[in-house]
């Protein structure tokens, strides 16, 4: 895919499925920036290897769930490199906890940074992305499942997947506006604290007998944020191997 001179905000891409993300789309010509809020030197690391494999990118600290920060986000962005064509909404976090035990703070996390830092995010864009620009928001497989003890972190990504339905009407200007659900994913979050017994149980749900790799999801990331996937909006795309 030709991303040639594309500048692409990846949010939480300083690890994990949004270190992939980024990796991917720098390979792909893009000048990306990667984000973090609390992992600088995992993100330098991430921007270092950007450069050695002939990339361009640097990093910024902000907590999407400050809207404050998530200005200086973009204002950074522009300010090093003129605009900003995509946005990448990949930062989140995920308790899993069942419903009585969630606390008051659970709750608030979740939503704070799950759907509040994509509500700051989609706002700063309305007005500073590029005409015929792209929007990939990440949501998850688990919205369609009723896995025990996902019940707020699915309900946060539920909400995200409404607001880029709407917003993919609300925006106009040609930028186009979706989602990505991926399923299970072997990221080193992810697999802690999991047993290989449940691992396995989990890959044995989809068509292919395994968990995705986070390059997996990277590809679908770097289709969604080409102008191949340009008619393609409002939609929420389910990257999981035939999970649900």
């Amino acid at each position: 895919m030709e991303l040639k001179n594309k500048v692409i905000i990846v949010t939480g891409s300083s690890r994990g499925i949004g270190k992939e993300i980024a990796l991917l789309l720098a390979k792909n010509g893009a000048k990306v920036v990667v984000n973090h809020s609390h992992s600088e030197v995992e993100a330098k690391a991430t921007v270092a290897e950007i450069l050695k494999d002939g990339g361009t990118a640097f990093c910024v600290k902000a907590d999407v769930s400050n809207r404050q920060e998530v200005t200086q986000l973009f204002d950074e962005a522009i300010a090093r490199y003129g605009k900003v064509d995509v946005l990448v909404n990949n930062a989140g976090i995920m308790i899993s906890k069942a419903i009585k035990d969630n606390t008051q703070d659970d709750f608030t996390r979740q939503f704070e940074i799950n759907v509040r830092g994509v509500f700051n995010t989609l706002q700063e864009a309305h007005g500073k992305l590029v005409d015929n620009g792209n929007i990939i928001n990440v949501s998850s497989s688990t919205v369609k499942l009723m896995f025990p003890t996902y019940a707020l972190y699915s309900a946060s990504k539920a909400a995200v997947e409404q607001m880029t339905r709407v917003f993919s009407k609300e925006i106009g200007r040609g930028i186009s506006v979706n989602a990505i659900a991926p399923g299970p994913t072997e990221t080193e979050l992810f697999l802690n604290g999991k047993s290989p017994d449940f691992i396995e149980r989990l890959g044995a749900m989809n068509a292919f007998n395994r968990l995705a790799k986070p390059l997996d999801i990277a590809k679908v990331v770097l289709f969604m944020a080409s102008d191949d996937s340009k008619w393609i909006s409002g939609q929420v795309i389910g990257a999981n191997g035939a999970m649900v």
